[in-house]
């Protein structure tokens, strides 16, 4: 019996631990220092119609319980992915989770045309980044805008779409309702919020944009209270992110109602992370008499 099993769309996950987009590539480098096949899924690098180079200048910056990134979605495009990157991760075995990042709404629809005929698993549709100056945080803050974009991507996908949600949105609650309401099969969030780190010797902002994305511990708290907040108000699977870095973390979003988690920070942190978090969960589930994710899940 595998009590950690939990099924999302359908979808079954071995474990509810993600590899959230954005921090493990697409599990080759991690391979080598264990079997990413432990975990229940990957999230790919944020993907984009073509290839992006990304932000220029410092890209990642240290903060207290946690850091800032301003990558830019550097990533080799949908088609090279589906070609380079997708058949070595279909081998290992675990859920695919496809990252689709743009700057338009028709950038999406693209993209979701070109992997509906992939093995992808599932579309992740990234209407949240805040490190890039067009399109996801404009479409991830507006209720109305994100509904168009959700509708038009759902009308074309033939993949289960998940919606990554951010915590910048005027209201998450009326966020997650639209993303639902518009065909959202299930929902992701927190990505990272809208951060500034100055440089006093300098003078000047760190990142070349200004503003970038905080994650790690400090913004658990809150990530887990939106979390919470959605789950409470939404019919739809969701998957929760942000500041996860022990079993005991995972737990406590699982119990706000997630299906599932991704982990992030915590992979540059601690690069054996996956395998020490799906281990441990395990153990922490035998210990405690636990036999499946439902019985805990949305308790609070």
């Amino acid at each position: 019996m595998n009590r950690l099993q939990t099924i999302i769309n359908g979808v079954i996950f071995k474990n509810p631990i993600i590899a959230a987009s954005g921090t493990f590539g697409f599990g080759r480098e991690y391979n080598e220092l264990y079997d990413v096949n432990i975990l229940g899924g990957i999230s790919t690098k944020g993907l984009t119609i073509n290839p992006k180079e990304g932000n220029s200048g410092i890209r990642v910056w240290e903060t207290a319980s946690g850091m800032m990134n301003s990558v830019g979605l550097q990533n080799p495009g949908v088609k090279k992915f589906i070609s380079d990157e997708l058949p070595w991760m279909k081998k290992l075995g675990t859920v695919v989770l496809a990252n689709l990042g743009g700057a338009t709404i028709d950038d999406y629809v693209e993209g979701i045309l070109l992997l509906n005929n992939s093995d992808v698993d599932f579309i992740e549709l990234n209407i949240s980044c805040p490190n890039v100056k067009t399109g996801g945080m404009a479409l991830g803050i507006k209720n109305e805008i994100a509904y168009e974009a959700v509708a038009a991507c759902k009308i074309v996908c033939k993949k289960p779409l998940i919606v990554k949600l951010s915590p910048n949105a005027e209201n998450i609650i009326e966020m997650a309702q639209a993303c639902e309401k518009a065909g959202a099969d299930s929902l992701s969030l927190v990505n990272t919020f809208k951060g500034l780190a100055i440089d006093i010797k300098k003078r000047k902002p760190v990142f070349e944009n200004i503003y970038a994305g905080v994650s790690g511990p400090a913004i658990k708290p809150i990530a887990l209270r939106m979390v919470h907040e959605v789950c409470k108000n939404v019919n739809i699977p969701v998957v929760g992110i942000g500041g996860i870095y022990t079993v005991e973390d995972i737990v406590e979003f699982i119990m706000a109602g997630a299906s599932a988690v991704q982990i992030g920070t915590v992979n540059f942190s601690h690069p054996l992370a996956g395998k020490e978090l799906v281990e441990g969960l395990a153990h922490y589930f035998e210990k405690k008499g636990i036999f499946s994710v439902d019985e805990i899940k949305g308790i609070i």
